[in-house]
């Protein structure tokens, strides 16, 4: 493990979703919105294979927790590419950023 005890807590995604996409608007909501929860679900996954607390990334990064809660809370806001590079160095990882034509 990293730095500390983190014991994370369990999350079945694929449960969740099956519940929320019940709801009315959800689905329509949900997949304008599917690049943003897919590198959200990467940037979880990531710091959860470190074994890193969004403190222990912050601290890594050299900016605050809520910082890091921001970029991993799917806000309105986009991350610049250099904030996503010291994310995925802070957790071990590298980057990669690629243009994929859509499938017809």
């Amino acid at each position: 493990m990293g730095d500390s005890d983190y014991k994370p807590v369990s999350h079945d995604h694929d449960k969740f979703l099956d519940r929320a996409l019940l709801r009315k608007g959800f689905g329509h909501a949900y997949d304008a919105l599917e690049e943003e929860y897919s590198l959200v679900r990467e940037l979880l996954a990531a710091r959860y294979e470190a074994g890193l607390t969004q403190e222990q990334v912050a601290k890594r990064m050299g900016t605050t927790k809520s910082a890091i809660s921001r970029l991993e809370g799917a806000a309105k806001h986009s991350p610049s590419v250099s904030t996503l590079r010291r994310y995925a160095k802070a957790v071990g990882c590298d980057i990669e950023i690629r243009l994929v034509r859509p499938s017809r």
